[in-house]
């Protein structure tokens, strides 16, 4: 079974994100930054099963385009969804999103968005 991971810093947010999540997908792990998520993809087991990285608005540290392009570095066929909020914007992430790997919800987003953005980017990447 594919693994989803969702990178939220809101313990509350990532909490109904991963409940919404595992409505429809069995495995789903969740990090609380992108420093954590990047030490769990050099883990051979778990980047072998990971099938798309879900990341939450507003992360500290190193987090959006610059988490995104990093992730891209390391697993280059896992798609990512940018959950967009504060002062991001799609457009940020366009010089990443070369073979349409990123896709880009902006805010406010419903829990049904998530889940079809989510089955989208695992059919367009299996």
């Amino acid at each position: 079974m594919p693994t989803i991971l969702l990178v939220d810093k809101d313990p509350l947010q990532a909490f109904l994100r991963k409940s919404i999540l595992e409505r429809r997908f069995h495995d789903v792990e969740r990090v609380g930054d992108a420093a954590e998520a990047l030490c769990l993809v050099e883990q051979p087991l778990f980047a072998g099963r990971l099938a798309l990285v879900i990341s939450g608005p507003n992360m500290s540290g190193i987090g959006g385009p610059a988490f995104v392009a990093e992730l891209h570095e390391r697993l280059p066929k896992v798609p990512v969804l940018v959950l967009g909020g504060g002062s991001e914007a799609a457009a940020d992430y366009k010089a990443n999103n070369q073979g349409g790997w990123v896709r880009f919800l902006s805010r406010p987003f419903a829990g049904e968005e998530i889940l079809k953005a989510a089955g989208e980017l695992l059919e367009q990447h299996a």
